[in-house]
C-alpha cells in the first residue's frame, strides 16, 4: 500500500491558521527569509506530499518555488493570503501549463 503524505501550509499566522482545522501541518512565519528556510527544511523530507505557500512570501521566492516544482514530490504551490491574492500561484497555474502541454490553453 501507498504512503499518503501530508498536508503542510506556510504563511502569516493570520493566513494559515484554519488549515489546522483540516489537519494540515502549519508553519507560521514573519517574513520570506524564514518562509525559504521553512519550505526547505519541510521539502527535504518525505512526509509531505503537499506544501502550500501563501502568495505574498511564495513570489519573493520565485527561484525556490520553481526549483522544488522539478522534483515529483512534493507539491509546492502559492495560494492567496488572508489579504487576498496578488496573483502569483494563476501566474505559476498558467506558466505550468504552458510548460505541459506547449500552449496556453487557460488564457488568450
Amino acid at each position: 500500500m501507498e504512503k499518503i503524505g501530508k498536508i503542510a501550509v506556510i504563511g502569516d499566522s493570520e493566513s494559515v491558521t484554519a488549515f489546522m482545522a483540516i489537519g494540515a501541518t502549519v508553519q507560521k512565519v514573519s517574513d520570506e527569509y524564514q518562509a525559504a528556510d521553512v519550505l526547505r527544511k519541510l521539502a527535504k523530507t518525505d512526509e509531505y506530499a503537499v506544501i502550500l505557500v501563501t502568495e505574498n512570501y511564495a513570489a519573493k521566492m520565485d527561484a525556490l518555488m520553481q526549483k522544488l516544482k522539478e522534483q515529483p514530490y512534493p507539491a509546492v504551490l502559492a495560494i492567496p493570503s488572508a489579504n487576498g491574492s496578488n496573483g502569483f500561484g494563476m501566474a505559476g497555474i498558467k506558466r505550468d501549463v504552458e510548460k505541459a502541454v506547449g500552449v496556453d490553453i487557460l488564457f488568450d
